[in-house]
Parts: C-alpha cells; structure tokens; sequence
C-alpha cells in the first residue's frame, strides 16, 4: 500500500492504521482517504474533489448519496430493516413484480440477494438442479464473483494459488473484434468459426454434463469487450442443441447504463436465467436472479435451497424500488445513450490527437479504451496504463484499468447515469492531458 503524503498527522495515522490492519484483497488501494461522496464526485480528507468515472465499484449509477436514495434509506431503516429469511416484505414482493415487469416473457420470478457473486452462485446453482447436469462454459476473459462456482466460471484473474475449483467448468474465447483470432479473408474477426471451434472443443472435454453457459453481454473486466451483433443468438442455439441453459450476467450492464433497460435486448435473446447486481442498488448491496416460471417451478419440486442470511432483505428492497423509480422518472436509458455518444465522440477525439490509443469501443456510457504503444502491432504497455492512470488521480480523475495478458491496458469508463455533459467533458479534458503527460515522460 502507498500512502499519499500529508500534513496532516490524523492522515498519516490512518495510513499507518490501515497497514496494520487491513488485508489487502487485490492491488493496492487508491492513496486518498475518502472522506465524503455527492454526485459523480468523491472528495478526499485532504480537500481534494475527484470526479468519478467508475461509479464507485460500476454500481453508483445514480450518483453518490442521490437524494432519492437518502430519503429511502432513512426512511425505510426507522420502519423495516431485515427480517427471518423466511419472512417477506412489501418492498421486497414490489420489487420482484416490477422487475418481472421490466423484462420480456416468459421472466417473472425473481430471487433478492446481496452481491453480484451470490446472484451467480444462485443461478449456477439453480441450472445444475434443473437440469440434472454440472457443467459450466464461460468467457476466457469472464468475471463472474469470487465465490466457489462463480468463481470456477472467473477466467479473468484469480484462479491460481487455490487448489482445484468446481469440477466441469470450460472457458470458450472472446470474440475480441479488436484482437481477433478467427479471421476472415478481410482480417475482420470470423467469430462464427470461432464459436464452432469453441464448442467441439467443448463437446471433446465434456463428459455428457453440460448444465449451463454464463457469460456477460459486454464483458467489463475483460477490457469492455462486446460481442458482435448476432453472436448471442447463435450461442443460444449452442445451448439448445445440448441441453444447456443460457444465463446472462448484467451486473454492471442492466438498468439502463447501456442506453436499454437490459444490454440483452440488442440481440433480441431472452436468457434463461438473468442476474442482475450493482447497478440494481446504485450503489448498496442488492443482487437479483430473475428466471421463467417454469424454470423456478422444476427447482422448487427439486428442493431448491438458497438460505442466506440478508435473502429478500427489505431495506436494500426499498432503495431497489427506487432506484427504478428514478430510472423510469429521469428516462435515464434515453440520456445513457445521449450522454454515450456525447463520451464515445470525445474518446474519438482523444484517440485522433494519441497514438497510444489502439481502440475505443462499448455502448452507452460504458466504455473502453484500450492504450498500446504500437497501434500497428497492438503491443501493450503495463507502465504505461499505470502512469496515466496515476496522473489522472492527480489532476483530480479516477480511472480504473484493467492489465490482462495479450491485451494493451483498458480503460473502464462508467460515470453515473446522471453525470452531465459539463462533468463528462472534465473528465475527457484530464484523460487527454493524462495520456499526454505519461507519454511525454516514458
């Protein structure tokens, strides 16, 4: 950990107190002490204000402390907080029957949990009872959550060091337009002979038990990479032609951060199981899996059993419901996807005036962009994402980039939904002198 020097000895301790305490669960920790949060900005004990251009962990998109969730929390924690798992609540039926509403047929039957590993655990869980059947396919560059079977299906960091993980879990390649690895005769990516190639090396590997497929519409901590159009239908076909349910992972994809209400509705595919995390919380931890009535009947009359200890909880239920209220009031799918041509016109311009910016992709105001240092062979650069990374903390920006093998460093861009243009282009003015400054010093 790498504390930010300060004047102030009340700072310098916590530093101190934080190094002996705290367990660190994955690189270092931002060198700020955060001290309060309002809107898209996060401000520091130091004084400091950064603008947030992750929406906290992806999730707060809504903002921080958004007035409307205040007013919920307050109100909502002085009346019902948590009940008995097997105790419900009006929030909580509200919710499930306005996310039934939300989405197309034949999705009605919804689960509420914490996080977005929970949510996966869940309906990997649930499509391994209903079909009788263990095996799970995933992205090669997938993140899923770090709880046993979702983190089985996790191929993106995180698998060494702990011995075996749930058996029957296969990873099938990215269609990454950018780093194609299938080709046609044009160098354009050939992802339908990828995905065949894929599954007859699944079908060589099987053992006859193909449960499931679990993958993200736009996957995030794989470098922001969305698939073609058409590519989810025919992965649907996949799945039917074995038996294998289809479960669409939407944590930082669903409500609206896309521009739709679901990232799913681009195909025109209805996953067999939806989970949803993040973003249905804005912020708090809610989690849901929403699947067809029929799916949920078959697992009940099979002993479905998921107990845990914050299951329909009835506060983060509440903030639930209003995070929909405000979603549908504000039309936030519209401005995502206003607000999203506003960002990817910026990046463009960034990517004109930078040649380290090797690509610029994704969808409303989730976006990529991916740093290398030799646009024609796409070679990468890890010093390079940390130095524009830490000079945009310095000018007053957060960024997070992700460093994957065999990819330059990405960029995940995801401000609130209600960020405005005026905070937008911010952020796009200290990107682009981040990236200037960390050229000019390599």
């Amino acid at each position: 950990m790498t504390a930010v020097t300060s004047s102030s000895p009340f700072t310098a301790n916590l530093w101190a107190e934080a190094d002996r305490h705290l367990v660190r669960y994955g690189g270092g920790f931002t060198p700020e002490i955060i001290e309060r949060a309002a809107g898209s900005f996060v401000f520091t004990a130091a004084g400091r204000r950064i603008l947030d251009f992750t929406s906290g962990q992806m999730s707060a998109i809504l903002g921080h402390s958004h007035p409307a969730i205040v007013a919920t929390v307050q109100r909502q924690i002085a009346d019902l907080d948590h009940l008995y798992s097997g105790m419900l609540s009006r929030p909580v039926v509200d919710l499930a029957r306005r996310l039934a509403e939300s989405l197309p047929t034949p999705l009605e039957k919804t689960l509420l949990l914490t996080t977005g590993a929970e949510s996966n655990e869940a309906a990997i869980r649930m499509a391994k009872l209903v079909t009788g059947k263990h095996e799970i396919v995933s992205f090669a560059r997938s993140w899923h959550g770090m709880t046993q079977a979702a983190a089985s299906a996790t191929y993106s960091a995180g698998r060494k060091g702990y011995g075996p993980g749930a058996p029957g879990n296969f990873a099938i390649p990215v269609p990454n337009t950018y780093r194609p690895d299938f080709t046609a005769p044009d160098g354009s990516l050939d992802w339908p002979r990828q995905l065949d190639f894929a599954f007859d090396l699944i079908d060589a590997q099987s053992t006859g038990s193909l449960a499931a497929c679990l993958v993200e519409p736009i996957l995030s901590s794989g470098g922001i990479i969305e698939p073609p159009a058409g590519y989810f239908a025919a992965l649907r076909a996949k799945c039917r032609e074995r038996g294998m349910l289809l479960i669409l992972d939407e944590a930082q994809t669903g409500l609206c951060r896309t521009g739709t209400w679901y990232a799913f509705e681009r195909d025109g595919v209805v996953p067999d199981i939806l989970t949803l995390s993040k973003t249905l919380g804005a912020g708090l931890p809610l989690a849901a899996v929403i699947t067809s009535a029929e799916i949920e009947q078959e697992a009940h009359e099979r002993g479905f059993l998921f107990f845990t200890t914050h299951v329909s909880d009835p506060l983060v239920a509440a903030v639930g419901n209003t995070v929909l209220d405000v979603l549908t009031k504000d039309k936030l799918d519209e401005r995502a996807r206003q607000l999203g041509v506003f960002l990817r016109r910026g990046l463009d311009d960034i990517a004109g005036r930078h040649e380290v910016v090797g690509d610029v992709r994704g969808r409303g105001l989730l976006a990529g962009l991916e740093l290398v240092v030799d646009r024609e062979t796409k070679r990468s650069s890890d010093e390079l994402g940390a130095r524009v990374t830490h000079r945009c903390l310095e000018l007053g920006l957060h960024m997070n980039i992700v460093q994957l093998p065999g990819m330059g460093g990405v960029f995940r861009i995801a401000p609130p939904l209600t960020a405005t243009e005026e905070e937008l282009s911010l952020g796009l003015e200290i990107l682009d002198q981040a990236i200037g400054d960390a050229c000019a010093a390599l």
